[in-house]
């Protein structure tokens, strides 16, 4: 089986992401093991595998409903996104291998650049150079810049027009290895603060290894966030996050409010530590990578 996480441009409308939700379980072949959504970044995540076939043709379906249903122009939160369905990761699980993932996303981006007149970028282990294998590099500059990146012609497409989609913009599509979507709230609205631990903690700036972050605001939280990806948790793991930002955060004088997941978790990721070391919350077992896929095809609670 492989897993696919796609990211999609809409965290706020309960009908349209219950909608795409449905799509992509009512595709024969696939697990659809968990969906969230945030309205800060105005954002959400889904979470299924499959086999290859089942998983394009489940991609290809979002894909169609989310065109129908966003529109960029008038899309607005906090996370960077070049598209309605801004990226589409492959992840190899047990009994499939990276290459199957790769050959994946890229008969996925050729078709949905062809049924929709999307560009579409490939990333990571799919990417085709060098220049694009860092995601946040494709995504720079977000929609808003995005034609004139295009314009530059060692910014065109893999795949589809050489300009993006008046209202869906353009897609990554990729294969990647587990990572784990792990965020951080701080009680305090002081933005400054979760930039600057954000710019400790990410490993481009010198700090943890394998480690991205951004600081965000939670307008409707009224807290900020140090909002991460960690790209190979058994290099950093959530521990090791989590009191490096504790530490942080008491020498700028603020406490962490909780910390939560974004989809899911591979068992062993959480080998080291409980959920309540983490200040968790919403957790429980089908949290659990391993767990949703021991329970087939039954609903998402």
């Amino acid at each position: 089986m492989i897993e696919c996480v796609p990211n999609v441009s809409e965290g706020r409308r309960a009908d349209v992401i219950e909608s795409l939700a449905a799509a992509i379980g009512n595709v024969e072949g696939v697990q659809l093991l968990h969906w969230c959504a945030d309205p800060s970044h105005n954002r959400s995540v889904f979470t299924f595998a499959g086999e290859a076939e089942p998983l394009q043709q489940a991609v290809l379906t979002l894909l169609g409903q989310a065109i129908a249903r966003i529109d960029l122009r008038s899309h607005q939160g906090v996370h960077p996104r070049i598209g309605v369905v801004d990226v589409v990761p492959f992840v190899p699980l047990a009994g499939s291998t990276m290459s199957e993932c790769v050959t994946t996303a890229r008969a996925t981006a050729e078709a949905a650049a062809k049924r929709f007149a999307i560009p579409v970028y490939l990333y990571e282990e799919a990417a085709s150079g060098p220049l694009r294998r860092n995601l946040a590099d494709i995504r720079r500059g977000g929609f808003e810049a995005l034609a004139l990146r295009m314009a530059d012609t060692q910014w065109l497409p893999d795949y589809g027009p050489p300009a993006p989609h008046p209202t869906a913009g353009a897609t990554a599509i990729g294969a990647r290895r587990a990572l784990i979507a792990y965020n951080v709230n701080l009680a305090t609205d002081r933005l400054d603060v979760a930039r600057r631990i954000a710019s400790r903690i990410r490993s481009s700036s010198g700090g943890l290894p394998a480690v991205k972050a951004m600081g965000v605001p939670l307008d409707h939280r009224g807290v900020v966030q140090v909002t991460m990806n960690l790209t190979d948790y058994k290099q950093t793991s959530m521990r090791r996050v989590f009191d490096f930002i504790r530490q942080e955060a008491e020498r700028e004088g603020v406490t962490i409010l909780e910390s939560e997941l974004i989809g899911l978790v591979p068992a062993d990721a959480m080998a080291d530590v409980t959920p309540e070391y983490l200040k968790l919350t919403g957790f429980d077992p089908s949290l659990i990578l391993e767990n949703r896929l021991k329970r087939g095809r039954e609903p998402f609670p």
